[in-house]
């Protein structure tokens, strides 16, 4: 697991992605969304979630999110383009969020 150093494997993952396509996604294939780094690899995201939530990843799956255009009054703007990954959790394994919040 030593592969990545701990300060890098701290700064792959940015944010849980909440959103009701996320819990859904949750609850129907037991994956969680992260918005991570966007030139973060599927071995640094398995590891980062592995060090920072202590669960054991299956897999991971990325995809690459396009920024949108927005306008503001007459001039055209872009949203920067970012990644997210689908983080497969073994059976038995689970993040919970909410539980950190009092």
């Amino acid at each position: 697991m030593s592969a990545y150093s701990q300060e890098r494997l701290l700064q792959v993952l940015l944010a849980p992605q909440i959103s009701e396509k996320a819990t859904w996604v949750a609850d129907k294939n037991e994956q969680v969304i992260f918005k991570v780094a966007s030139d973060a690899t599927k071995p640094e995201v398995k590891a980062a979630v592995e060090l920072l939530f202590k669960v054991q990843v299956d897999g991971v799956q990325i995809a690459n999110v396009k920024g949108k255009e927005k306008r503001f009054g007459r001039f055209f703007g872009r949203r920067k383009d970012w990644k997210k990954a689908f983080v497969s959790l073994k059976p038995g394994q689970e993040i919970n969020f909410a539980a950190g919040e009092q």
